[in-house]
């Protein structure tokens, strides 16, 4: 598998296991050092940090296991990601993407929920590319998120 596409397969990974709200699996994808940070857009190209930031895979798995909303009965939320942007050089990887997560209820259909950009820089530890910083740049946040 080249380089790209390993990074690009961190990603799906990542989407799908806070789909899952499976914080195990989503901390597992980050250095021990990484550092995860949630904003909003503020204007055409600008975004404020929302909160403190996560350190680490042991902060990403506490987030999801403690602050992550669960799913409405039945429900559940899909990531779609698109327009991959990968540079690799080396042990190091920076990968841009666009995002939007859906929303699905029973008998209510599905319906956008959050939207925005994934800028993520990526290291290879012990062979495995693991995630080292990863922003969030949301362009529509949850309400939880929002300021």
């Amino acid at each position: 598998m080249s380089d790209e596409r390993a990074v690009q397969e961190v990603l799906a990974r990542y989407v799908r296991a806070t789909d899952r709200r499976d914080g195990a699996a989503q901390g597992a994808l980050f250095t021990d050092d990484a550092v995860v940070r949630i904003h909003v857009r503020t204007g055409p190209d600008s975004f404020e940090p929302v909160g403190e930031p996560l350190i680490g895979g042991a902060g990403v798995r506490y987030a999801v296991e403690n602050f992550m909303a669960p799913h409405p009965e039945g429900g559940s939320g899909h990531h779609v990601t698109s327009d991959h942007l990968i540079e690799v050089e080396g042990d190091r990887a920076h990968l841009s993407a666009q995002y939007v997560v859906f929303e699905t209820l029973p008998g209510h259909g599905v319906r956008p929920i959050e939207s925005g950009y994934y800028d993520t820089e990526l290291r290879r530890v012990d062979g495995e590319w693991k995630i080292s910083r990863h922003d969030v740049l949301g362009d529509l946040l949850p309400p939880g998120l929002q300021s």
